[in-house]
């Protein structure tokens, strides 16, 4: 795999706002409310105490600025971020008045974007590591590949989408690469359950169904593979669950809410807030030991409708968005 490059705090100087309004329904699928039971309640303490005993990280939040490539152009909500071995940024958002994936250098440049009238929401984007771009739709439950300057390369219908459950969020969630090509791909809204596909886009297996116990999801809402472990952010449940390449269920790191996962710099990170509060809800973005689950510092999300994402330079440095604005936790 490729090394990423360690990024350069300089902030771009942007000519007129790259924002455009943000709606909360572009941000929050309409869940019924959990219950807040003595179990939740119990759990969200836990994931205080876990944040209270730990180290804050001594970083400086910044904020990563786009700088509008013409008169017009803005970003809706940001999604997710993904970091190639070439300093180059892919971000995928849901905005209407740029394309739903556009790459940046490290000074927020945009390079070139493509993704025009072909996604319906716009979830996760992740790097493989032969430097594929990969995307995911929660509405079409499609899952894309392309070269990374946006011509196609593959093409994954999910499919299996339960009918009638009102909301658009209804599909895949998130995608993670194995060893030897293989294809993991979480599909959370509407399902509870992990695929494994082929770099052919084969389906090979799935696994996973609605609960709380071992191998139950209750919203899969991403997933990383580092080696021979395959992590599933267990977003309803509060939990992380550990699983091998084959789908069985290894342990769990009961952390909190946590919408997403991503392996860096040898360490496990992950965006979570407790279980307790209502979806994007403020929280923090964590560095975990990846044997352990044990938390080996964190960096405070102060605000609501972040967390969506987490993504770390090898150096230590994590990112994710707040609505349209994505901050950048910088040595």
């Amino acid at each position: 795999m490729r090394a990423r490059p360690k990024i350069s705090p300089k902030q771009p100087r942007v000519k007129g706002s790259c924002h455009q309004t943000v709606r909360e329904s572009d941000i929050i699928e309409p869940m019924a409310s959990r219950e807040i039971t003595l179990e939740t309640k119990a759990a969200g303490a836990h994931t205080r105490e876990l944040i209270h005993r730990a180290r804050r990280l001594p970083l400086v939040e910044t904020e990563w600025l786009v700088e509008p490539p013409r008169p017009g152009w803005a970003l809706g909500m940001v999604s997710w971020v993904a970091l190639d071995g070439e300093g180059v940024a892919y971000m995928l958002q849901r905005g209407d008045r740029a394309a739903p994936v556009i790459a940046l250098d490290t000074q927020g440049r945009v390079l070139r974007s493509w993704g025009d009238g072909r996604y319906e929401l716009p979830h996760a984007i992740r790097v493989d590591p032969a430097g594929a771009i990969w995307t995911v739709d929660a509405a079409t439950s499609t899952v894309r590949k392309f070269t990374p300057r946006g011509a196609t390369l593959l093409q994954i219908d999910v499919g299996g989408q339960p009918a009638g459950t009102g909301s658009r969020f209804n599909g895949a969630t998130d995608v993670a690469f194995g060893p030897d090509g293989r294809v993991f791909i979480a599909d959370g809204y509407g399902n509870a359950r992990i695929l494994e596909y082929t770099t052919r886009g084969r389906k090979v297996r799935e696994w996973g169904s609605p609960g709380s116990g071992p191998g139950q999801f209750r919203l899969p809402h991403s997933i990383a593979v580092d080696g021979e472990t395959i992590y599933v952010a267990d977003r309803e449940n509060g939990r992380i669950q550990l699983f091998d390449l084959e789908g069985k269920y290894l342990d769990e790191f009961p952390i909190g809410k946590t919408y997403s996962v991503q392996v860096a710099g040898g360490s496990l990170w992950a965006s979570v807030h407790p279980l307790d509060l209502p979806t994007a809800s403020p929280g923090w973005l964590v560095k975990l030991d990846r044997e352990t689950g044990a938390i080996l510092g964190y960096v405070e999300v102060a605000e609501k409708w972040g967390l969506h994402f987490v993504e770390a330079t090898p150096e230590g440095e994590p990112m994710t968005a707040v609505a349209n604005h994505v901050r950048w936790y910088r040595k």
